[in-house]
């Protein structure tokens, strides 16, 4: 019959129907404009990169300039009073139930000008694209009730809603909020799920934020970035080509010595050398201390865990006031927590010769396997064996 559509598809044929239709859409979104356009991560085929931008004009309105530009400024003012969707900043409510309407906020001129360089102004965008973008969300509307008959306005519906919800508010505002940390990068960004189907991969999104400029996004084994796999799969047919996705840090077992190449591998892997502190040091140190804490503390253990290790940054005044009572009644915490400050500022400083850095190193390990602490012994003689990645890797 005429309202069941051309395809006079069952209702579980329908929701399927519905799951692939909008998990091309995540694909779009992270493959194109995030991994493509926004970090410049990855490179696409034009007819792949255009196809995408066609899914997007018909099922999103959503314009590859305002969302690049928007993306760019979220992580160059991220959790200050200018990123366009910070939850830290406008609260986990407001950009969850009003992701879709933040961006559309944020999409000023002065925003597209300065962050949305490098996006297509080619005729098609200049004349249709962008001057009319509800066209293709009415399209849609019209395939789908050819294709689905009135079944295709629930279909519509639930295109039109996916990306506001997923991207604009669960990654965004969730990303942000709740969730785990593989590293301690200067903001909120949390890794929503290891496991990266349903957002096409973006669940990972502290892992993003620690490497924004990977085309991959998972990091720990356990973790699944579907949008990875898509990644690997194109690129087998010649239609992407990943950057960057690689970590350059290379472990030489028994190198003792400290290089230029061990100061470039460590700063560029700084991220996950501090997740390696954390484990190595902080944590087996911490367990040997934990009876000779006061039982204030003792009841207490977790936060002092994760605050030994946090960004300094994100530390709250209470918090910070907390763990500054702890470090002057143990000086066994005290020690390991300067000195993985005193590490993590030897990439802070700007306009350090190499070879100021390689001193700076090699008395940080020096200090270090002086001070009897046998993991914090143990960890600078791990430095040390860090190199660059070899060529022919």
């Amino acid at each position: 019959m005429w309202y069941n559509g051309l395809l006079d598809l069952s209702a579980m044929q329908l929701i399927l129907v519905t799951l692939g239709l909008t998990h091309i859409t995540i694909v779009s979104v992270t493959l194109y404009l995030h991994r493509h356009s926004a970090h410049n991560s990855l490179d696409l085929h034009p007819l792949l990169a255009h196809f995408f931008r066609f899914w997007l004009w018909l099922t999103t309105a959503q314009n590859t300039k305002e969302w690049t530009a928007i993306h760019r400024k979220h992580h160059a003012k991220c959790e200050t009073e200018e990123d366009p969707h910070s939850p830290v900043i406008k609260g986990i409510r407001k950009v969850v139930l009003e992701g879709a309407e933040l961006y559309a906020e944020a999409a000023t001129p002065e925003t597209l000008e300065r962050y949305g360089q490098r996006t297509p102004e080619d005729w098609i965008e200049r004349k249709l694209y962008t001057p009319h973008k509800t066209w293709g969300i009415t399209l849609l509307a019209v395939i789908n009730l050819a294709l689905f008959g009135v079944n295709g306005i629930w279909i519509w519906a639930v295109q039109m809603m996916w990306i506001p919800v997923w991207a604009a508010g669960v990654v965004n505002g969730i990303g942000h909020y709740i969730g785990y940390r593989n590293f301690e990068c200067a903001d909120n960004a949390r890794n929503i799920s290891p496991i990266g189907i349903l957002i096409g991969g973006e669940e990972l999104h502290n892992n993003h934020h620690t490497y924004p400029n990977s085309s991959k996004l998972s990091r720990r084994w356990y973790e699944v970035d579907i949008g990875w796999g898509y990644i690997r799969l194109f690129q087998l047919f010649g239609l992407a080509k990943p950057k960057g996705y690689r970590p350059i840090a290379h472990f030489v077992p028994g190198k003792q010595s400290v290089d230029v190449e061990t100061i470039q591998a460590i700063a560029n892997n700084r991220f996950d050398i501090m997740r390696q502190y954390r484990k190595q040091v902080m944590e087996p140190v911490l367990r040997q201390q934990k009876a000779a804490l006061e039982e204030g503390f003792k009841t207490r253990y977790r936060k002092l865990k994760q605050l030994l290790s946090r960004e300094i940054s994100l530390i709250k005044p209470k918090e910070q006031a907390h763990l500054d009572t702890v470090l002057e009644n143990n000086a066994v915490l005290k020690q390991i927590y300067d000195k993985s400050q005193e590490l993590q500022e030897l990439w802070r400083r700007r306009g350090l010769k190499p070879q100021d850095k390689i001193q700076a190193l090699m008395e940080w390990c020096r200090e270090a396997e002086a001070s009897g602490i046998r993991y914090l012994e143990e960890f600078a003689a791990h430095l040390k064996a860090y190199s660059l990645r070899p060529a022919a890797i």
